[in-house]
């Protein structure tokens, strides 16, 4: 795997471009929502979704490289981590760079390597 959690690693099978938005997102342990939003953006990518009735309808944001597979066929994105994912602040996710170095840590140890 590469070091940047912030990219999609090339054995994904999503190429760039690809619009995830609506995707179902299953963790190791069973379905965390849909992708509400997601970015292709170099060294910044990401998912952010949509729990719904999971833990009440919250967010959350996942580095693109927790994902280990995009199904294009059955519209499922499959990460490598469980469904305990810290919820989704929107207000530092833009500009705070600091809450990205947070984020990325946190998925780094809790991935499943």
């Amino acid at each position: 795997m590469s070091d940047s959690i912030w990219g999609y690693q090339p054995t994904t099978g999503h190429t760039a471009g690809t619009d995830l938005t609506g995707y179902k997102v299953e963790a190791t342990d069973g379905s965390i929502g849909k992708v509400d939003k997601h970015s292709d953006d170099v060294n910044s990518a990401y998912l952010v979704v949509d729990t719904g009735v999971w833990i009440f309808g919250k967010h959350v944001l996942l580095p693109a490289g927790t994902v280990k597979t995009v199904d294009q066929a059955q519209r499922k994105i499959y990460v490598d981590l469980t469904k305990d994912s810290p919820e989704f602040d929107k207000d530092k996710h833009i500009g705070d760079v600091g809450y990205h170095d947070q984020v990325g840590g946190y998925y780094q140890t809790h991935r499943g390597i």
